[in-house]
């Protein structure tokens, strides 16, 4: 007889677009994992309306639903909380859900700055070690990323020289389109940086190292916008942000992040470079990393030299058996690979990483880019 699966109680809250991808992601996992590392009960959905609830409950298959964040996480039946809320939210939730003793999925960034992600982590760190917490910071796991960190380990590229990273949206290129919460600096904390930045930053950490030192520019070209009750709203956030890194070793990178990329849709993008080495991946062409070894020989033509496209497509470890190593990957399969990581965790009793301690130091490299740009000098982080 299989053994039976541990049940997990989960508790979202926020159920827009990354609610309804988490929730998705669960939904996935006993496809896509044989087996699952467990069971997932969809006990309580909370949003700030009753109608939203509702809907909510009704379309993710939760048990019961409610406007108060403080009856689901007092939910003695919900053992896992996402916090799938605007970043103003992000410390209370996070704090209160750490205080009960839950298990903790934060969606990026961890805060609106780094005293309120300083206050989750001292949360995080009294809970201990049962509690366990993670941030959605997906592209940490497509198998070409995965792959990536497996070739950095591995000494591929040599010694780090340099890197260049982005990640490019076109959203708000039109001077017409509504004032939301990501504009607002009270709710967001920050623009393309929050937004966009604190992932390739994340991923840059997680593949080169550690960053020290960043110098910064940050432009809004759009700095003011129509409400949607009517009347304009003042936009103090970035649209655009440019940094310059050092790394602990020494090396130096670019980072560019922008919601103003004319041409580019969903664009996450890196090359690194090294004396033995290069690999670069497009979030747009997923199914490919491309390596280049420096060793390889040389000659006339051009000799064995040049980049390589490893065939990364959708070559997960076991248990992850379904639709198939060859098929083409797709967004949301990354969130559901970063999601089972985060439950195989919680059932092996062991720390999940990206940590809400990752999430803190990507705000720390994020306020200092922000301090940069305000002093237009070299920041240390």
């Amino acid at each position: 007889m299989p053994q039976a699966l541990p049940e997990l109680g989960v508790g979202v809250i926020g159920y827009g677009f990354m609610g309804k991808i988490h929730s998705y992601a669960y939904r996935s996992l006993p496809f896509l994992y044989d087996p699952a590392p467990a069971r997932i009960r969809f006990v309580a959905v909370c949003t700030a309306h009753e109608e939203t609830a509702r809907k909510a409950a009704e379309q993710g298959g939760f048990e019961r639903w409610t406007t108060d964040y403080r009856r689901l996480i007092d939910d003695p039946e919900v053992q896992v909380v996402h916090v799938c809320t605007p970043n103003d939210s992000h410390r209370e939730l996070c704090v209160a859900a750490l205080q009960a003793g839950k298990h903790v999925y934060c969606d990026k960034p961890l805060a609106r700055d780094v005293a309120e992600a300083e206050a989750i982590v001292a949360a995080a760190d009294r809970a201990g070690q049962g509690t366990k917490h993670q941030m959605a910071f997906q592209n940490r796991f497509l198998p070409a990323t995965l792959r990536a960190k497996q070739l950095m380990e591995e000494g591929f590229v040599g010694r780090l020289f340099g890197y260049r990273a982005a990640y490019l949206h076109a959203g708000y290129i039109e001077a017409d389109r509504p004032m939301s919460w990501r504009l607002d600096a009270a709710a967001a904390g920050g623009g393309a940086l929050f937004d966009l930045g604190s992932h390739i930053i994340d991923l840059m950490r997680h593949l080169a190292g550690e960053i020290v030192r960043v110098s910064a520019r940050c432009k809004t070209f759009t700095t003011e916008r129509p409400k949607r009750g009517g009347g304009m709203a003042r936009v103090e956030v970035e649209d655009l942000a440019l940094m310059q890194v050092e790394l602990e070793d020494g090396g130096l990178g670019t980072i560019e992040s922008s919601r103003v990329a004319t041409g580019a849709n969903d664009e996450l993008r890196f090359e690194i470079h090294g004396d033995k080495g290069a690999l670069r991946f497009n979030l747009m062409d997923p199914n490919w990393l491309h390596a280049y070894d420096h060793r390889e020989p040389t000659g006339p033509y051009g000799g064995d030299r040049g980049f390589k496209a490893i065939e990364s497509v959708q070559r997960y470890p076991e248990p992850a058996q379904f639709p198939g190593p060859k098929n083409t990957i797709g967004w949301v399969r990354a969130h559901i690979a970063c999601l089972h990581h985060f439950v195989a965790c919680i059932v092996e009793d062991r720390p999940a990483r990206p940590s809400l301690h990752d999430g803190l130091a990507v705000q720390r490299i994020m306020a200092a880019a922000y301090e940069a740009a305000r002093s237009e000098r070299w920041v240390a982080v």
